[in-house]
């Protein structure tokens, strides 16, 4: 008996997102299809996980970029299997943390810091005497800091 072969409007509808999104998700090497003797493209069954992760990690804030990253992890960049999933969830749970440790870190000093650009010297928590943050940096150096040691604190 033969594996199932899918077009593209039939995983687009499966998955419930655009055939723009296939083609998208392809060129980024997400997934991967071939083009049959009429040159159209045909997925394998085994996609729809593929998207389901996509899916699933984007909803909680993980970049294509880091999908992209976990995916070719895996052996012959195979279709994530659930041990496998166990792994990156874990690991996408650590980014989260550290994302979420920023932002609460943010929350609680916005009306007070903007990170010392200063517009709140008369309340400034770190007095900057003579721009000495200049030099490291440009913006808000102290809330890109923050976020740096939150992100590496995984």
């Amino acid at each position: 008996m033969t594996e199932p072969i899918w077009s593209v409007g039939v995983v687009a509808k499966r998955c419930g997102i655009n055939v723009s999104t296939l083609h998208f998700y392809e060129q980024q090497g997400l997934i991967r299809s071939w083009r049959n003797a009429g040159n159209q493209r045909r997925y394998k069954p085994e996609v729809l996980r593929r998207i389901a992760v996509i899916k699933a990690a984007q909803k909680v804030g993980i970049s294509l970029d880091e999908i992209k990253q976990a995916f070719l992890s895996l052996p012959d960049n195979r279709t994530p299997t659930v041990a496998d999933w166990q792994q990156l969830s874990t690991h996408w749970q650590g980014l989260l943390d550290g994302r979420i440790a920023y932002l609460q870190s943010l929350r609680d000093n916005l009306t007070g810091c903007i990170g010392c650009g200063c517009l709140s010297m008369s309340k400034c928590p770190l007095y900057n005497p003579d721009d000495m943050l200049a030099a490291k940096g440009n913006g808000a150096v102290i809330l890109e800091q923050a976020e740096q040691k939150a992100l590496s604190g995984l």
